[in-house]
């Protein structure tokens, strides 16, 4: 689609309209990193910054340094990982990029010129040509709204993905904390066991224990320490994956993770609105918005440009050189809509923004229910895990020492021990795996709240959408 220049007035006025619309379009001193800080700090209260000088590098490595001298938190892991995280900061040279399209989109057409020598008979002719794009300029206001809220979106794509890294980092953080305080409780268990084990022999060897009895004290150390051995190997793997998303490596990786899981909160958050919170701050839901704003100016521009989609306009001048003969033509060339007038563009980009309307309204209810559903599971797993911390343990403790006292009597045989001890490391592990998983389900409650999950992926389809009525709109 091409227009060309019409002549000397029409191009000045082409010129300067081109001047003031490209005046309109800028780069942003941050590439668009405010809005991703601005939703960070008030989703996480985290920072972070996009590395893309020497100078920038020195700040993220002092605060590194300085987190990494201490033995980790989950909020330490998450900062570490947002300033440290390569594939993060690949995701914010994505936004610069988007950044870089939307002020390419926002720019009107270069004008072009050429011009032509031709000989003829001895005499010598001189054309010069002026074009320009008049349809493109004419839509350029259109399009560069459409720009912009594709880089808004950008911008908010940005910032999910950085709450993705920050869910990740908790949950590999909850899960590291969990297995090491896993093997202590394992490691205890095999003592215990081994020395029941060792017990066993020798009172077979004396024939005071049966080989029935023998087994099962033989077994039940074997068995323990075969929950060792993969309790380790789980804490092993846990710690690499936090490494990994800590973005450290060699020396670097020397972290200190917590032998034991946070304690839980005195009492559950209540959270009343968190239907309403989740609707107002769910990025994959603005997102959806913006898509559908973005589908709209979409079908505008469609509906405007649907009979005109070539307009070809140019003008020349001619000068035969040594002589006073000047020649001027002007030509325009334009699609006679007689078959194609533009419906099918139109009834595509309505379809497509009714895809769109649908499909915010299913993330819009999708939304509310897994607000819901995180804040229930947030609060079940609570009860469970202080069920286990405020009676269970307790009583178990309490079983444990009634029947020291009883086996310093010689009420009971230390085999009652045995059993007492078993039932006890059993409640410990599943009170671990209890806090464990509320402290995911709490991670889980906020990503529901904020958004950076990794079960939304409706919002990437309608992204698709909204580049391809954009690109059927502007032809």
């Amino acid at each position: 689609m091409t227009s060309h220049y019409r002549g000397r007035v029409s191009a000045g006025a082409l010129l300067l309209s081109a001047l003031l619309l490209s005046g309109c379009a800028s780069f942003s001193p941050d590439k668009g990193m405010g809005v991703v800080a601005a939703v960070t700090d008030d989703a996480i209260r985290k920072d972070v910054i996009a590395i893309r000088s020497a100078d920038d590098a020195p700040v993220a490595e002092q605060t590194i340094k300085r987190l990494k001298a201490r033995t980790l938190t989950v909020d330490s892991a998450v900062q570490i990982a947002l300033l440290n995280n390569r594939g993060l900061q690949a995701t914010y040279n994505e936004l610069a990029l988007a950044e870089a399209d939307m002020v390419a989109d926002s720019l009107p057409p270069n004008p072009s010129f050429s011009i032509s020598r031709s000989v003829s008979g001895g005499s010598v002719e001189v054309s010069r040509q002026v074009a320009g794009d008049i349809l493109a300029l004419a839509t350029l206001p259109f399009r560069s709204e459409i720009a912009r809220e594709r880089f808004k979106r950008a911008q908010l794509a940005a910032a999910e993905q950085t709450l993705r890294l920050a869910a990740d980092v908790r949950e590999a953080f909850y899960r590291a904390s969990a297995a090491n305080e896993l093997v202590a409780v394992l490691t205890e268990a095999r003592t215990i066991a081994e020395t029941t084990a060792q017990l066993a022999h020798k009172l077979g060897q004396t024939g005071s224990l049966n080989k029935l009895d023998q087994a099962r004290q033989q077994a039940f150390y074997a068995e323990t320490t075969a929950d060792l051995g993969s309790a380790r190997q789980e804490a092993s793997s846990s710690r690499e994956r936090l490494i990994r998303l800590l973005g450290l490596w060699g020396t670097d990786t020397d972290i200190r993770i917590p032998g034991r899981l946070p304690s839980l909160p005195r009492r559950p958050s209540s959270l009343p609105l968190i239907e309403v919170q989740a609707v107002e701050r769910r990025l994959d839901l603005q997102m959806a918005r913006i898509d559908l704003l973005a589908l709209a100016k979409s079908l505008e521009l469609t509906q405007a440009t649907r009979f005109v989609t070539l307009l070809d306009m140019s003008g020349s001048q001619s000068k035969e050189l040594g002589g006073s003969g000047r020649s001027r033509s002007v030509s325009i060339d334009f699609q006679i809509p007689i078959f194609d007038g533009g419906e099918v563009r139109v009834r595509q980009s309505a379809e497509i923004y009714n895809q769109a309307f649908n499909l915010l309204t299913e993330k819009a209810v999708n939304v509310r229910s897994e607000a819901r559903d995180a804040f229930r599971t947030y609060r079940a797993t609570y009860d469970v895990a202080s069920q286990y911390q405020r009676e269970v343990l307790p009583l178990r403790q309490v079983i444990s020492e009634e029947l020291q006292l009883r086996y310093s009597s010689m009420q009971i045989d230390v085999f009652a021990l045995v059993v007492e001890a078993t039932a006890r490391i059993a409640a410990q592990r599943t009170a671990v795996a209890a806090k464990r998983d509320f402290w995911l389900a709490d991670s889980t409650l906020l990503t529901a709240v904020n958004g950076g999950g990794r079960g939304e992926s409706t919002s990437q389809s309608t992204g698709t959408t909204t580049a391809q009525a954009s690109a059927g709109g502007g032809h």
